[in-house]
């Protein structure tokens, strides 16, 4: 990942539990609307807003994050969460990453519904401070919250309606995960029998 010095970054975070691609969409979307490099999808170590139910261990979510995007041209699986333990926070991911590529310029990518969420969010000025927020929408679907005091851009997205509860019920079932997560990934579900206990 040297070469995203003094380059356009896509940061894009999440659980992806498991990814699919609805998530690919997005990063694939605002990499192209904004001419950006690169996208990291950032899998979440332990995200602090999923206390309801059990998270697949990150190791293996990044895994199949990696297998998602093999092949897939300026998508990157992205393990900084998950090396350094603990909790998830974006401010502390964005902060490490600005460190990290002093040169380069960070885009936070996000989804409206997430940007209606913001003012939870831990050390929310660290996060403004350090990247332009990119909110991807759907046909339709806008934040209802106005990002006032933040750099952001909004970039339109097909309105795909795939649900990671969905597709883990799906695998728990042995039902088909095809075209709804990239071939390699679910060839990874497969292999790990992930998800095969109803998690």
């Amino acid at each position: 990942m040297g070469e995203a010095a003094g380059r356009r970054l896509g940061v894009f975070g999440g659980t992806f539990d498991p990814v699919h691609v609805g998530h690919l969409v997005a990063a694939v979307n605002a990499r192209h609307a904004l001419g950006l490099d690169r996208v990291l999808l950032v899998v979440a170590n332990q995200p602090w807003q999923k206390h309801a139910r059990a998270v697949t261990p990150a190791p293996d979510r990044f895994a199949v994050v990696e297998a998602a995007v093999t092949n897939m041209e300026g998508l990157e699986a992205s393990a900084v969460e998950v090396e350094r333990g603990g909790p998830s926070y974006t401010a502390d991911t964005l902060d490490e990453l600005s460190r990290r590529y002093p040169d380069a310029e960070l885009f936070l990518v996000i989804g409206a519904d997430v940007a209606d969420e913001l003012d939870s969010w831990e050390r929310m000025e660290a996060v403004r401070e350090l990247a332009t927020l990119v909110v991807v929408n759907r046909p339709g679907v806008r934040p209802t919250k106005p990002l006032s005091g933040w750099k952001a851009v909004s970039v339109e997205i097909p309105g795909l309606d795939i649900s990671s509860t969905d597709l883990r019920a799906r695998a728990a079932n042995g039902r088909p995960l095809d075209f709804l997560v990239p071939e390699p990934a679910v060839r990874l579900i497969r292999q790990r029998g992930l998800y095969a206990g109803g998690r």
